[in-house]
Parts: C-alpha cells; structure tokens; sequence
C-alpha cells in the first residue's frame, strides 16, 4: 500500500523558519560600491539606508522576517559572511553596511544575477514562510530591484516597493523603474512609513498575521 508523499517537509530539515504573510526584503544592500559610478549611489543610499533602518525595526515588531538577498560579487564562494565582512572591512560604503549590518534572526539568500529568484533559494524560502506579500527595498531600484519585482509579479507576489528606501545612480532613474513597477507590476510605492504593519498573534501559536494596513489615497 503506498502512502501519500507530503507536499513538503514542514520543518524545512530541522530548522522551521517563522510564518508569515509578509516578507521584507533588502537586496543588495551589504555592498562594497566598488563600481563605475558608486560615488553618486553612495550618496543617495546613505539616506536611503536610515529609512531602510526604521522599516526593518518596525518589520520586527511586528514579527515579519527580513531576509537580505544579496549579490555574490562574482566571487561565487555562497558566503554570505565573507561578504559581509568584505563590504564592511575594504568596501567604500562601511557606513551603510554598518547600518543595515543583519542581525542574528535574518534570513540570507546569493544571488549570481540581477534578479533575487533566479538561481537561488529565495523561492523556496518564501514558500516555507507562506509569504504573499513582498516589501522589496534597496540597491538598484531600475537593475536588481525591478528585475526581482518583476519575478516576484511572475509568481503571483503582492508587492510594496516604497519609493523612499529604493535607490538608483539617480532619481531620475529610480523614479521611472518606480513608475514602471507601479504601473505593470502592480506595486504599491508609498513611503515605508505609511505601510502600517499590525501584528496579531493567532491564539497559542507563535507564528504571526500581519495585515497590511493600506491609504484611502493613492500616491503618484
């Protein structure tokens, strides 16, 4: 007699991740800027960078997990704590990486190409989190940022994308993707702080619903 094969393995070999409808994502943000044209993206990230602080904090409270999907540098080593160290030891953004330095309880995924689902395990993460709603941040908004909304619409994803922790090498760029992903991705780019995370426990569970609390007024 055969017995049914599960869907998939519940504990996620032994470590199960939280719950969650939501999911934060910062991508690209532990960078060395070691590239043509940096100095303008460093300028803009800086304060960009501090907005992204807060969001993540908030994310916290109200349970929602944070996962850094970061490029590999073409070093193809799957370290992601060697290339935090490098970011933050010789890369000219230290200030920035210093500032969104992960913390202990966040999730990390490599990534070899623009796009945060190809090639990596982010998929399968946020299948184990039972995410439906991705709040995507970071570095570039019109290269890693779109190509990883645009995959992530693909898959059926909501997304918020605030303008406010998104940056390009300049505004002007970071405005058009910002168009471009509300405009056919369908993502809602108001500033982080006008996504009000509320988080509700479900009775003795540990796991959280976080409900997306949206504006009657739509931003342009």
């Amino acid at each position: 007699m055969s017995v049914p094969v599960p869907e998939k393995n519940l504990d996620l070999h032994g470590s199960a991740p939280d719950k969650h409808e939501i999911a934060l994502l910062l991508i690209d943000v532990i960078n060395d800027f070691d590239f043509p044209g940096a100095d303008q993206l460093l300028r803009c990230a800086r304060p960009m960078a501090r907005n992204l602080l807060r969001l993540k904090r908030r994310a916290y409270k109200a349970g929602v997990p944070v996962i850094y999907v970061n490029d590999n540098f073409g070093r193809w080593k799957s370290d992601f704590r060697r290339t935090l160290d490098h970011c933050a030891r010789y890369g000219r953004g230290r200030d920035v990486v210093d500032l969104l330095r992960p913390e202990e309880k966040d999730y990390f995924v490599l990534k070899p190409k623009h796009s945060g689902f190809f090639s990596s395990a982010l998929d399968t993460l946020l299948r184990y989190l039972q995410a439906q709603t991705l709040i995507l941040t970071g570095i570039a908004g019109n290269f890693c940022v779109l190509f990883t909304a645009n995959d992530a619409y693909m898959r059926d994803f909501n997304l918020f994308v605030p303008l406010d922790c998104t940056v390009s090498n300049t505004k002007r760029e970071n405005d058009s993707a910002l168009r471009l992903m509300k405009k056919f991705l369908k993502a809602d780019t108001r500033p982080a702080s006008r996504i009000v995370l509320d988080s509700r426990g479900s009775g003795d569970s540990e796991r959280h619903r976080c409900k997306t609390q949206v504006a009657n007024r739509d931003l342009h």
